[in-house]
């Protein structure tokens, strides 16, 4: 058996991981919440929630416990890896409900895409205050994935950052399988940006499908869109040359393209009339460019970089702008060079 690894949230991308980890060979703890999915996980090797008549590789154990209580501690005795599978949003509460539970040795891998609206700060510095003793050992795994086909086994390539080559490298050779291609970069604000800013734009782009505007539009909107998130991501000091991969472009074209993508759903309801409000009580599963269209509307303020098509979808979903009327004023901004 590989490596001891625990995989923290019963969702449908931390399920698929714990899938594919156990595929790799390494001896995989599937941590969460509700007892009864653990018990069906544990019985019937299926995510009946999240990943209905997917069958999951036999190998994984679930367990279902509090964060950081005697059930998940006793769980991540020994573990070597923890992949942080939870939501951005939710990540700060979980970290500081880990303090004490995780060995002192252990990797943190974080796959969450998003930026924390309340502190504007992505998942290695919440870790920095949270789990600070880890830091060194901090990784975050990205690109253009979809939990289900990922889980299905379909060919796919990811990158992972991690400041440390060495560790990097180490954990490509972790989380790689027959059909799971993992690269690395040392270049972690430029990997967790560009995850975290394509769905602001997956929005846009399923927002202008919904309105009927047409290929053209989506195409232009996910490039100028490719462009902002580049500006943005250079101010915070990651790397232009890393939104030109995996988890910028890669992730950028899957998740404005790709029905499958929550976010883009999100963009297409509301250009098809419906409210904000109603397409939440709806999903089952966390659209993480809502709430990181906020952060990201927020940062650009404040550092003063343009980022005309986050402005715009912050208006839709925040200040009562029409739909039709956002994109339509991306169209008649004043010309420049590209």
């Amino acid at each position: 058996m590989g490596n001891p690894i625990a995989v923290l949230g019963g969702g449908s991308w931390g399920t698929a991981l714990a899938h594919l980890l156990a595929h790799a060979g390494h001896d995989v703890t599937l941590l969460l919440r509700d007892a009864a999915q653990a018990a069906h996980i544990n019985a019937h090797h299926e995510n009946p929630r999240y990943l209905r008549g997917v069958p999951l590789h036999p190998g994984i154990r679930a367990v279902a416990g509090s964060m950081g209580g005697p059930e998940q501690a006793a769980a991540l005795e020994g573990v070597g890896i923890l992949v942080l599978s939870v939501p951005c949003q939710a990540l700060r509460a979980a970290l500081r409900g880990l303090a004490g539970a995780v060995p002192p040795d252990c990797v943190l891998v974080n796959t969450a895409k998003g930026i924390e609206v309340s502190e504007l700060v992505t998942a290695e510095s919440m870790v920095r205050d949270e789990l600070p003793g880890h830091l060194s050992r901090y990784a975050v795994l990205s690109g253009p994935s979809f939990a289900l086909e990922v889980a299905s086994c379909k060919p796919t390539a990811v990158v992972l950052g991690c400041r440390d080559e060495r560790l990097g490298a180490r954990l490509r050779e972790v989380f790689s399988a027959p059909w799971f291609r993992a690269y690395s970069s040392s270049d972690v604000p430029g990997v967790e940006l560009g995850g975290a800013i394509k769905n602001v734009i997956a929005i846009a782009a399923g927002l202008s499908d919904g309105l009927g505007f047409g290929l053209n539009a989506r195409a232009a909107l996910v490039t100028r869109g490719l462009a902002e998130t580049s500006r943005l991501g250079v101010a915070l000091g990651a790397r232009a040359s890393t939104f030109m991969g995996l988890s910028g472009l890669g992730d950028l074209m899957l998740t404005c393209s790709g029905d499958l993508s929550r976010n883009r759903q999100v963009g297409l309801r509301l250009g098809a009339g419906e409210t904000l409000n109603a397409i939440a009580a709806s999903m089952n599963m966390v659209a993480e460019g809502v709430k990181t269209t906020q952060a990201v509307y927020r940062l650009a303020q404040q550092l003063g970089v343009d980022m005309p098509v986050t402005t715009a979808m912050y208006g839709v979903l925040y200040g009562n702008v029409p739909p039709r009327e956002a994109v339509q004023a991306l169209m008649s901004r004043q010309l420049k060079e590209e």
